[in-house]
């Protein structure tokens, strides 16, 4: 028994390290994101064409309609999955509920407008956005319905999807980076690396899902 609960925390330890892991890693790029857009929106510069920076300077609404709220959902969701809060502090879980499902509807949306009005990787990066986008937003409504229902278990089941693929983002640039790292070009691998890591993602979290009927977090 008492092997069967170390193996549960060391799971859930293994589980938040790469949570953690990939929301780092789109932190990094979104300050990266953000520092870049300023210096070229202040000045006037539009990038080249081709340019990965150009669809953000000439789209810049669209695309912080999507980040923003983006962030917010990432940065406060996992506050949602502790334990520890929602039995001390239930008003204050909710209150941030219902914030960060409406934030995630948001994105979820204009992630679905950035794919189709200015990907970056082609008709692979749309179909992707347009695919995990979609079920990003079912998550998030199945999972309001479910707790609007009193189904906590089901609830919490399709959160932790939504969240799957919302750090996504983060798996995103690891895929890219280890394609660099054997020369394939940024504007080569994008549209794949979407797919890639948005499928890893799903299913590693279907693999948790199944190991923890009622999932702790």
């Amino acid at each position: 028994m008492r092997k069967a609960v170390r193996g549960g925390r060391a799971l859930t330890g293994l589980a938040w390290a790469g949570v953690w892991l990939l929301i780092t890693v789109i932190v990094v790029f979104l300050v990266i994101r953000v520092t870049s857009d300023i210096g070229d929106l202040s000045s006037g510069r539009v990038p080249p064409e081709g340019d990965f920076d150009r669809r953000y300077v000439l789209n810049p609404w669209i695309a912080y309609l999507h980040i923003i709220p983006g962030t917010l959902y990432l940065l406060g969701a996992p506050f949602q999955f502790s334990t520890r809060i929602r039995r001390r502090r239930i008003r204050w879980h909710r209150r941030l509920g219902r914030v960060l499902i409406p934030a995630g509807w948001i994105t979820a949306v204009f992630a679905i407008v950035v794919g189709l009005v200015m990907p970056f990787g082609l008709f692979a990066e749309a179909s992707a956005t347009v695919v995990f986008g979609s079920y990003f937003l079912l998550s998030l409504t199945l999972a309001y319905r479910a707790v609007k229902s009193g189904d906590i278990t089901t609830h919490r089941r399709w959160m932790i999807r939504a969240f799957a693929v919302g750090v996504g983002v983060g798996m995103i640039r690891i895929v890219i980076g280890v394609g660099e790292a054997f020369g394939i070009g940024m504007a080569e691998s994008f549209g794949a690396a979407f797919w890639i890591a948005f499928v890893i993602l799903a299913l590693l979290d279907e693999v948790w899902l199944r190991l923890r009927p009622d999932p702790p977090l």
